[in-house]
């Protein structure tokens, strides 16, 4: 205390004060959580003792990640997920009973604006790879189909690339569709054999990351986020067996009831693949997140 008798900010009060004037704020919960934010965030740089040099760089490579960030693009979206942040917020809010089909991250590829399709239409508009027809069913936990679902899917090309990391390359939309299911509550649509990939590193994020050896890759695998009327919305991801990624998944989202068989047929014109894949969705709860 200074002899005015305002408290004098030391290391071992700094995130106290900070946290006072914090809660002194009548805004619902964000207050609490940034106080919290602020006490482990004071603990790391008493523990890890940064130069003034060393914090200069921290807050330039922050400022890189939100230079690097557009309406296509979302390296703090990329963070989340590379540092498994994403992953661990979708297990607090997404705890879903035996036999639900488990949430995943939407990723940093997520478009919303994705168009509405009709069951069986084919999503590769460039017809670049090898063709896969996809089929799906989407069931409540007692197996009665959901009608009219909707089901927005996405997914990499053959050469593991998302239509927005190439807009000059990839028509727009390319490779996206939302569907609604049938009575049977079931779906399908053509498309072409998604490629693994490594995630971006052209980006402050992806070139930290690089340096450390840190896994930046994926398995092969199509996202799926699918609403239905007093149900809680599923995002998810399919991911294809036998993928050697599948172990060090970059973004933490594979999970053994999400792993799906990709079946390959050879004829006359070349290889064909098919992915036939179930989703059981949970009943909406109070202050869940029903479509």
């Amino acid at each position: 205390m200074s002899q005015s008798g305002i408290p004098s900010f030391n290391e071992a009060n700094s995130a106290e004060m900070v946290a006072q004037r914090l809660l002194k704020a009548k805004a619902g919960p964000l207050p609490r959580f940034l106080a919290t934010v602020v006490d482990h965030l004071h603990q790391i740089v008493r523990e890890t003792r940064p130069t003034a040099a060393d914090w200069r760089q921290a807050i330039a490579f922050l400022t890189e990640i939100g230079h690097a960030s557009d309406d296509k693009r979302q390296e703090w979206v990329l963070l989340s997920d590379l540092l498994g942040v994403t992953a661990l917020v979708e297990e607090i809010n997404s705890r879903r009973p035996n036999g639900a089909t488990p949430n995943t991250g939407r990723g940093p590829f997520y478009r919303a604006d994705a168009p509405r399709l009709a069951l069986g239409a084919d999503i590769s508009l460039d017809g670049i790879g090898k063709p896969l027809t996809v089929t799906g069913r989407v069931t409540d936990l007692d197996g009665l189909p959901i009608a009219g679902a909707t089901v927005e899917t996405w997914q990499a090309n053959a050469q593991g690339f998302y239509e927005n990391q190439q807009p000059d390359l990839q028509p727009e939309f390319n490779l996206r569709g939302v569907f609604t299911t049938d009575k049977d509550g079931c779906f399908n649509y053509r498309t072409v054999k998604p490629a693994g990939y490594g995630v971006p590193d052209d980006g402050p994020v992806g070139q930290m990351l690089g340096q450390l050896n840190y896994p930046l890759s994926r398995p092969s695998h199509i996202h799926f986020l699918i609403r239905a009327d007093n149900f809680e919305t599923l995002t998810t991801q399919v991911f294809e067996r036998g993928d050697p990624r599948l172990d060090e998944d970059a973004l933490f989202g594979v999970k053994p009831e999400l792993v799906g068989d990709f079946k390959c047929t050879a004829g006359k014109g070349g290889e064909s693949w098919s992915l036939d894949f179930g989703f059981v969705m949970v009943m909406a709860r109070k202050g869940s997140r029903a479509a």
